[in-house]
């Protein structure tokens, strides 16, 4: 018996040493992964692409050492988060970055109470500490709001005589898509930059910089889709080249895998649709409208290929493009609602089919 517990206390110990070891190993080995998103965000103001007007303000005020309160507002993936934590960078370095900046966006609790304790609290904070480097940290703490157009009216309105009480110590940045969402008496206390969606040709520089660094085989027609299903959001791009590159596992990127990955629905599929509606048949409507939901497209991503195609289609007159733009309109509304997409696509269905058999 005290053979045997003697082999298990020997057992017993062996693991433990073996695990340290393998403990030791697996951190050496192990490597952080990052998305590229965050990988290639911007890490100063001049790295950010096409916003020149609000680059070339805020290079000034980091001169100066001294920051209004900030309104961002502008489509998604346009840099707006990026460039005023690239200009937090800036002012305050490494070492006083993480106490001097607040950042709450739309999954955090952002009601009356948080705005009245959370903000508040850090607001009233005195600033202290200097940067290592030598440089003047400036005498401010700065509070990002992102996506401050979810905010509530009565959240919005607290904030506004914080804004007003603290301003000798802190600054603040709200950064939203939808401006009139924004009430008009915080508009009125900050700097409002509007964010451009980015142009076709600055899409494709970063792309193809970032094609570069990660050894990514494309062609000229992967990177045109890529930009074309982003719509000038340029996290989206790199999202997409992303995964699509992890599909491939270091293949060509081809422009199928790029449809594919942002849930374009094919040519194909519309042309059936409006094939359907030309018919004047309203059982084949159905069929085609039942086979393209059981195949898993999203009525969303339909709506807006349509719409283009409608838009472009030259037997139809402008009254019937109207139209059906209108219905459009409603079906992409009652979709964000929770509608059903099947019923809201045989509806709109229904109406192409109407304007198409008037003008034959």
């Amino acid at each position: 018996m005290q053979a045997f517990l003697k082999g298990a206390g020997v057992i017993g110990v062996k693991p433990a040493k073996e695990k340290a070891a393998a403990g030791t190993s697996g951190e050496n080995k192990k490597q952080k992964s990052v998305p590229w998103v965050e990988k290639y965000r911007p890490k100063c103001v001049s790295e950010v692409a096409f916003q020149e007007e609000v680059v070339a303000v805020l290079k000034k005020s980091l001169e100066g050492a001294d920051l209004p309160n900030l309104l961002f507002y502008g489509p998604p993936g346009t840099g707006k988060t990026s460039t005023i934590l690239a200009a937090a960078r800036e002012l305050f370095g490494p070492e006083l970055y993480r106490k001097r900046i607040l950042e709450l966006n739309a999954s955090d609790e952002r009601g009356i109470q948080v705005i009245r304790e959370k903000v508040k609290n850090f607001s009233q904070l005195t600033v202290a500490g200097s940067r290592s480097d030598g440089k003047t940290a400036p005498p401010f703490k700065i509070v990002i709001l992102d996506e401050a157009d979810s905010m509530t009216s009565a959240a919005q309105a607290a904030l506004r005589r914080t804004m007003e009480r603290e301003s000798k110590t802190t600054r603040f940045c709200l950064i939203c898509n939808y401006i009139s969402r924004i009430i008009e008496p915080l508009t009125s206390r900050c700097s409002k930059f509007r964010f451009k969606p980015l142009t076709d040709s600055i899409q494709k520089k970063r792309l193809l910089d970032i094609c570069e660094k990660e050894n990514v085989q494309y062609s000229n027609e992967t990177i045109a889709i890529l930009i074309n299903v982003s719509e000038g959001d340029l996290r989206k791009a790199i999202t997409y080249l992303q995964c699509a590159t992890r599909l491939t596992g270091g293949k060509d990127i081809t422009e199928q895998v790029i449809s594919e990955i942002a849930g374009v629905v094919p040519s194909e599929i519309i042309d059936s649709l409006l094939a359907a509606c030309h018919s004047s048949s309203f059982e084949k409507l159905e069929t085609v409208v039942k086979n393209m939901i059981n195949e898993g497209y999203a009525a969303t991503q339909l709506i807006n290929q349509l719409h283009d195609v409608i838009i472009d289609k030259e037997d139809l007159n402008d009254q019937q493009k109207s139209a059906i733009t209108l219905k459009l309109a409603e079906v992409d509304k009652c979709l964000t609602d929770g509608a059903d997409e099947y019923l809201q696509m045989i509806g709109l269905s229904a109406v192409i089919m109407q304007q198409l058999t008037q003008s034959v």
